[in-house]
């Protein structure tokens, strides 16, 4: 960048130079030791102004670079506080799902054992019942081969 620069006021003031200096005369000679001295001190005070002007253009592109620095930090500050802001926001919804698949996990496992203690109890009450249709069924032929029993005894004591 500053040697682009550098080469444009270098140009400016050899476009300066030569458009300031003389045209040849075919006048008389007389006449141009007068002039000489002018000619002199416009070109002594075009280059003070052309000095100037290089300046005033060096200051203002220095001017321009710190401007476009300092906003293309602000620019990759800002990148950096949207890309911190997403990463935040992706780390917060994935926070929110594994606590919802916790959650989840938690009540199916609660669902399971509650299914199994009731498959239990089931379980349980049907044993009992099984027991006691089996004791009811002994006692019913216990009962039967008493009531045989007896009926040949009776039988025996009417004859």
């Amino acid at each position: 960048m500053t040697k682009i620069l550098a080469a444009l006021v270098a140009g400016l003031f050899a476009t300066s130079v030569f458009a300031q200096a003389a045209a040849p005369a075919a006048a008389p000679a007389a006449p141009a030791p007068a002039a000489a001295p002018a000619t002199k001190a416009e070109a002594k005070a075009d280059a003070k102004a052309d000095a100037k002007v290089a300046k005033a253009e060096a200051a203002a592109a220095e001017k321009k670079a710190k401007a476009e620095k300092a906003a293309a930090d602000k620019k990759a500050k800002a990148d950096e506080k949207k890309a911190k802001a997403e990463k935040a926001a992706a780390d917060k919804k994935a926070k929110a799902e594994k606590a919802a698949a916790d959650k989840k996990a938690k009540a199916d496992a609660a669902a399971a054992e509650k299914k199994a203690k009731a498959d239990a109890k089931a379980a349980k009450v049907g044993a009992k019942a099984d027991a006691k249709v089996e004791k009811t069924k002994a006692d019913a032929k216990a009962d039967k081969a008493e009531a045989k029993a007896d009926a040949k005894v009776d039988a025996a004591k009417t004859k």
